[in-house]
């Protein structure tokens, strides 16, 4: 008879909403470690049916519209009993190599943090290309050396209520694993799609704040020569400035990078991404130019009532 391997001391944090389709696989995957948190924003699906069944914690977070997200205040609310945090999406996956890697790496005492790598699946097919792999994520820290950095972006609405594209700031040295976590989302394009229109109104404002100089106190930073993530930031002070960005952004990932080596799949996600980025910059125009509405005006116009004359 084959026993389950013990569990490991790790509190595994899942933000979710309406994430019936993705939880099941995502909860199996995480069974190793002995604390799961669901923190979830009002389902009204089976999502927290299924968290349950699996012997998830489930909180509820009310998003107030300001700082701080879903994961910042999971991490300064939540009662963990383990040092080490493990943050997972619902639509990824811990497979077992990957866990006894993470049961080695948490015996390290001079690192506070590590980050993995994430392949990503789209249309059923692991896009190696585009430079979406390697995809470097810091979801594995010292609870109490880690958290998000806020990028201002708190004032624009229909954003959503968790951390997407913002990244942990850690105290403390950082190491990489080896073995890959898996991104596969059960769902359709119809919620790529929706979830990718709400992800264009925080990089509008991200980008408007490149270009305005907003202060970054409290984030990563710009630097090119500091480490993967400060650099992407500097790279992408100057892309915010570069003309034409819906093109290259289709030209980067399907030629130089080689995304037309992932067929089918990868030239719909380019085309996608080429998408995401008008999108973009449509929603900056508007932050410019109309004051984040899409209709403005500088006096509002009131149609007069015509007064009925009398018969002559």
């Amino acid at each position: 008879m084959m026993t389950s391997p013990a569990k490991l001391p790790v509190s595994v944090l899942i933000p979710a909403k309406n994430e019936e389709a993705n939880l099941p696989a995502c909860l199996e995957s995480v069974s190793r470690a002995d604390e799961i948190f669901l923190v979830d924003s009002q389902s009204s699906d089976r999502s927290l049916e299924i968290a349950e069944s699996f012997g998830a914690k489930v909180v509820q977070f009310h998003f107030n519209g300001r700082w701080p997200k879903k994961k910042n205040w999971s991490l300064d609310n939540l009662p963990f009993r383990n040092e080490w945090v493990l943050i997972v999406d619902c639509d990824e996956r811990i497979p077992p190599e990957l866990w006894e890697e993470i049961a080695a790496a948490i015996q390290q005492p001079d690192h506070a943090g590590y980050y993995l790598n994430r392949r990503v699946f789209f249309l059923g097919k692991w896009i190696r290309h585009g430079g979406k792999y390697p995809d470097w994520n810091l979801r594995l820290f010292r609870h109490a050396k880690g958290r998000y950095e806020n990028l201002n972006t708190e004032e624009i609405r229909n954003t959503g209520d968790n951390e997407v594209h913002e990244h942990v700031i850690l105290e403390g040295q950082v190491g990489y694993l080896k073995n890959d976590m898996l991104h596969e989302d059960f769902r359709d394009l119809f919620h790529w799609l929706e979830r990718h229109n709400r992800y264009s109104n925080w990089e509008a404002r991200v980008y408007l704040n490149l270009l305005t100089g907003k202060d970054e106190q409290g984030t990563i930073g710009a630097d090119f020569f500091g480490d993967a993530v400060q650099r992407k930031r500097f790279l992408k002070m100057i892309w915010v400035k570069l003309p034409l960005k819906p093109m290259l952004r289709f030209i980067l990932f399907y030629i130089i990078r080689l995304g037309f080596l992932d067929g089918t799949a990868g030239y719909i996600y380019g085309r996608l991404l080429s998408q995401y980025e008008y999108q973009i910059g449509v929603k900056l125009y508007e932050l410019r130019n109309c004051g984040g509405q899409l209709n403005t005006v500088s006096k509002p116009i009131v149609a007069t009532p015509s007064v009925p004359q009398p018969d002559a």
